[in-house]
């Protein structure tokens, strides 16, 4: 049986780049159905990958043992795409979403497809990550510059924007080519970065102008290009997941993370729970076992995603990154303000500019 689960496990996780990813079935631990007598399992669609969600669907069993979790390893758009379907169809979805693709959660809110739900745990959250009960910020995600250390170390590696624009400004031979960051037309949260990167500083444009002249090359995902700053293929990726490089920079200590004095954009996954679940008291219960104290250090400790919750302190944590950077943090609201570049128009235009930066004009 244990041979059985890891080979599903194992499949899930190849899985997890395809439209539509394998359901990965977590078994009550205990026989007679959850707490309230229904004995139906949590349906949790969701874009974090299942070998980093493990531990918290873990912790959340050991606290409700006779609670089945059947967990869906999906890519956001996916996500996003299938709820609107079953909805649409008249069918059960998911009971919890959680995806990192802000805008799409809350165009899902904005267009009816979740339900008002307060669950416990949402007093100890920021005001800004939380809209009408409807949808909650989970975690607290800096985006980074990561640098191959041994480049660096004749040199300080970048700590502000500024410096990063000086470091590209020297046309150095040994950097060219070796500069990477999101493609914001395959990525959507390349593109929320590069829209709040727009709004918080007038240089941006010129930073994209120097990538392009520095051969920048530019990828989908964050750990495409983590994995190749951690060999030394890169040498500098610029506003990369924070989270992902945690978890890659505590195996690999040839790769370091710099998060930006000037200013840190910072994001939060969006859980929400579906108008269409069929156990929303089951979704509920999963979401207030992550804004927890219990369930956040899950998020700090094993999944390297920095606790939102005033709950919780220490490393890894909010309250930790305060400490850090004070008010150069940038989080992102939590509200219909992150529609805007979902609309055509507003997003050609930033693209138009980003494409133009990119090829120097």
């Amino acid at each position: 049986m244990l041979a059985h689960l890891r080979a599903i496990i194992i499949l899930t996780f190849f899985m997890a780049f395809s439209a539509q990813a394998e359901e990965l079935r977590f078994p009550a631990l205990e026989a007679g159905g959850r707490e309230d007598g229904d004995t139906r399992p949590v349906i949790i669609y969701s874009s974090i990958d299942i070998q980093v969600a493990r531990p918290l669907i873990t912790a959340f069993q050991a606290a409700h043992p006779a609670t089945g979790v059947i967990y869906h390893d999906l890519q956001t758009v996916d996500l996003f795409e299938r709820i609107l379907q079953e909805s649409g169809e008249g069918k059960p979805t998911a009971d919890l979403a959680i995806s990192s693709a802000m805008d799409l959660q809350m165009k899902l809110v904005n267009d009816g497809y979740a339900q008002r739900f307060p669950v416990s745990g949402r007093d100890r959250l920021p005001l800004w990550s939380v809209w009408r009960d409807e949808a909650f910020g989970i975690s607290f995600e800096p985006a980074v510059v990561v640098y191959h250390k041994p480049s660096f170390r004749d040199r300080e590696p970048p700590r502000t924007r500024a410096e990063l624009m000086a470091l590209l400004e020297k046309r150095d031979p040994a950097f060219f080519g070796r500069v990477a960051t999101y493609d914001v037309e395959r990525s959507g949260l390349g593109l929320l970065f590069l829209a709040r990167d727009a709004q918080h500083s007038d240089m941006i444009w010129r930073l994209v102008r120097l990538f392009g002249e520095n051969g920048v090359k530019l990828y989908s995902s964050s750990n495409a290009i983590i994995n190749h700053v951690s060999t030394g293929k890169f040498v500098i990726g610029y506003n990369l997941l924070g989270s992902y490089a945690a978890a890659r920079a505590a195996q690999n200590p040839d790769l370091g993370i710099a998060l930006l004095q000037d200013y840190t954009i910072v994001m939060s996954r969006i859980a929400l729970i579906p108008k269409a679940s069929a156990n929303p008291q089951g979704g509920a219960r999963f979401l207030s076992f992550i804004l927890s104290a219990d369930g956040q250090k899950v998020l700090a400790e094993e999944m390297y995603m920095s606790a939102l919750s005033s709950a919780v302190t220490g490393p890894n944590t909010a309250a930790a990154l305060r400490q850090q950077i004070g008010a150069g943090l940038r989080p992102i609201r939590i509200g219909p303000g992150l529609l805007v570049y979902l609309d055509r128009i507003k997003r050609r235009k930033l693209l138009h500019s980003w494409n133009r930066a990119l090829g120097g004009r």
